[in-house]
């Protein structure tokens, strides 16, 4: 049984057990964490893991090392997660049995006041996951045109008033370079009990920042690739655009989520669904509100070429 208190206050990953649960490990397999993190799905897969078997864990952010684990069955790898078949090319590994992906932020970027993530902090204006990456929030607080602005405002943020935030940005801009996160959200004009709307915000410049759907794009066709038939795949969404994305791909197992059907009508994706869309509990929610909005998309793939 997984214990959801083993994971320290860097990060406390949502549905923890139902999700090991879910990727059915095999002693001997070899698993790839993308979202290594504060280490609890890591910890949680490791315990299932016996000599002969391996995990890779990825994260991009240095800070992440600081939960390392001390077993010769783990190997930590310090890069963005679209790398994914680049560094198993590198560690000569052909196939994984299965893949976990966390696409939460962890709480310790949240609750990191240097960090830049959160307006309830006073703090420049960065959100870097990857903290050697050149670019910053603030560069593209500054940098974007009011139409570029309007548009990641709108498509990962779901702000209706994106354009209308765009325009009072790049006014205010126009008297004094925007440099910290109350100068964000004095700019924006967004009232402080607007939280939510604020919160898109953010959460819009921070996806743009690491370009975290281009990234996603890449890794699921990566974790298709190197899935052997009967390996899992489980992700942990927590926003509708990703959510869309993840939930498509796995239906369809191509980035368009176009089904295609053979001849008798027959359903070609590589994935057969395990779970489609799984919340958390209420139980759970009332111990970690952070888990509200998780969704749990589980996948198997096909035995058979698809």
């Amino acid at each position: 049984m997984v214990n959801d208190q083993m994971v320290n206050v860097y990060h406390i990953p949502a549905m923890l057990q139902e999700t090991i649960e879910g990727l059915a490990i095999k002693p001997e397999g070899v698993y790839v964490d993308v979202t290594f993190g504060g280490g609890g799905h890591s910890r949680a897969m490791m315990e299932c893991l016996q000599d002969g078997g391996h995990l890779f864990s990825f994260d991009q952010d240095q800070d992440a090392l600081q939960n390392a684990i001390n077993d010769p069955k783990w190997t930590f790898v310090h890069s963005n997660f679209r790398y994914l078949r680049n560094w198993m090319d590198y560690y000569g590994i052909e196939s994984i049995d299965g893949l976990l992906a966390d696409l939460g932020v962890s709480f310790h970027h949240f609750d990191c006041p240097e960090r830049g993530f959160s307006f309830r902090f006073s703090a420049p204006l960065d959100m870097r996951m990857n903290q050697t990456a050149k670019r910053t929030a603030a560069d593209i607080v500054n940098g974007y045109s009011e139409e570029e602005l309007a548009k990641i405002f709108y498509l990962y943020g779901e702000l209706k008033n994106g354009r209308g935030i765009a325009k009072n940005i790049c006014k205010a801009r126009s008297q004094k370079p925007i440099e910290r996160t109350e100068d964000l959200v004095a700019a924006s004009r967004i009232p402080a009990e607007m939280s939510k709307e604020l919160a898109r915000l953010f959460q819009a410049l921070r996806i743009e920042v690491n370009d975290e759907m281009g990234a996603l794009r890449e890794m699921l066709v990566a974790a298709r690739d190197l899935l052997k038939p009967g390996g899992r795949i489980a992700i942990l969404t927590y926003q509708s655009l990703e959510d869309r994305l993840v939930k498509n791909f796995l239906r369809s197992g191509n980035l368009e989520g176009t089904i295609e059907k053979d001849f008798y009508g027959n359903n070609l994706s590589p994935f057969t669904l395990i779970e489609k869309g799984r919340e958390a509990s209420a139980e759970e929610v009332e111990r970690n509100p952070r888990a509200r909005s998780a969704k749990l998309r589980i996948a198997e793939k096909k035995m058979t070429k698809w």
